[in-house]
């Protein structure tokens, strides 16, 4: 990665500290002159109400290594939840053609977004967008219709895109946005971090405590759902399978971990009650705590629908050396699933699909686990943090040639 003997100016516009973004921030720091402006303080509460179901505070630093300042939100609830809960003018101060060589947003779902964007425009400043929207999120057709124009005239306006994967790249070509301002910077979490954490728990023996936690023998093969128990991360389809598999033969030695909370966890509970020797809940865990559960299971299973516009948690397990089940609606599945090299894909809702390919990854792990982990090591080294700063870097060489 090459840069310039002046680094590059950049604001970073954010809605909030972000577990996945404050890695890239620090990285970031290391190579440009960046200043991050965050639009809204998230409370425990914040986060309680987001989905997770029980209010509490990241276990690692967001807010350390590179600098950043709080903008003021004079919305008048503020939120992170609605378009106009984050309503920050602080930002048609802050960039100004002098001080910046550009401007860096994340989507365009909070007014704070299109002020920065705005603000961009009155300057001449290039402004751009890293967002990880996809054409398979279910709308309706007049909704998709009502879109349609104001994206297709928003859009190819910006300076230039950072696309995440595949899919993001498809909806920003759908709305026209031009080959020459597409740039690639994956979504990615820090890899060097999830490693080093699951291979340190894995030499302090805790992932086989957390087996011997609940019975489980070293032989057993776990299956892993990590996530919000909220309507669309249909964790439910999890259970089903594995209680489908549990009835039978395929089923032997089988075991289920559920980490997350949410409103639907009674619920979950409920359906697993059948199978309570065999499927347990862990709660929340926290960013610390789920490098060992990553390393006692032997796949993760994202069942999420298309509202799953990525999938971050299958970076995490990958990272870690697990391999995963992604059904086939989620952002990630064609970037980061090769079919039985990194794990399998299994069409959305299909629950004896899911139940084969619990199977197939079952036999895949027992003969070529070794072969399965240089393959996730080789796929999630392109999905890294560094990959996302050399994309960024060539967008503003790009943008720069044009001002």
């Amino acid at each position: 990665m090459r840069f310039r003997s002046q680094p590059y100016r950049l604001g970073i516009l954010a809605s909030h500290p972000i577990q996945y973004h404050s890695p890239w921030f620090r990285h970031l720091a290391q190579h440009l002159d960046i200043d991050v402006w965050y639009a809204h303080r998230s409370t425990a509460q914040d986060q309680a109400a987001a989905g997770f179901g029980v209010g509490f505070d990241w276990d690692i630093p967001l807010l350390q290594g590179y600098p950043h300042r709080w903008l003021h939100n004079v919305a008048a609830q503020p939120s992170l939840q609605t378009f106009r809960g984050c309503d920050t003018p602080d930002v048609y101060r802050l960039c100004r053609r002098d001080r910046l060589d550009a401007v860096l947003v994340f989507g365009w779902q909070h007014k704070s977004a299109l002020q920065a964007i705005r603000a961009c425009w009155r300057q001449r400043l290039p402004v751009l967008m890293r967002g990880d929207s996809h054409l398979l999120t279910a709308r309706s057709r007049l909704k998709t219709l009502l879109k349609y124009a104001p994206y297709r005239w928003l859009l190819p306006r910006l300076s230039g895109h950072l696309y995440v994967g595949s899919r993001n790249k498809a909806y920003l070509e759908h709305y026209g946005v031009p080959p020459q301002r597409l740039f690639f910077a994956p979504h990615c979490v820090d890899n060097a971090y999830w490693a080093a954490a699951a291979e340190r728990a894995e030499r302090q023996g805790a992932p086989a405590k957390l087996r011997a936690q609940w019975g489980i023998p070293p032989d057993g093969f776990v299956c892993l759902f990590a996530g919000k128990m909220i309507a669309h991360k249909r964790a439910e389809h999890v259970i089903q399978a594995c209680t489908h598999l549990l009835q039978a033969p395929a089923g032997t030695g089988l075991y289920v971990i559920c980490v997350g909370d949410g409103p639907l966890r009674p619920q979950l509970e409920h359906l697993a009650r059948p199978q309570d020797k065999r499927i347990f809940f862990a709660g929340f865990q926290n960013q610390r705590a789920l490098p060992t559960f990553y390393r006692a299971a032997d796949v993760l299973i994202l069942p999420s629908r298309e509202q799953e516009t990525w999938g971050l948690v299958v970076n995490e397990a990958a990272a870690c050396g697990t391999p995963a089940i992604v059904c086939d609606a989620a952002g990630c599945a064609p970037d980061l699933i090769d079919e039985g090299d990194t794990g399998y894909t299994y069409p959305f809702g299909d629950i004896r699909a899911l139940a084969e390919r619990i199977v197939a990854l079952r036999s895949a792990w027992r003969h070529r686990k070794a072969l399965i982990r240089r393959a996730l090591a080789a796929k999630i080294s392109r999905y890294s943090i560094e990959q996302a700063t050399t994309g960024l870097i060539h967008a503003l060489d790009a943008v720069q040639k044009e001002r």
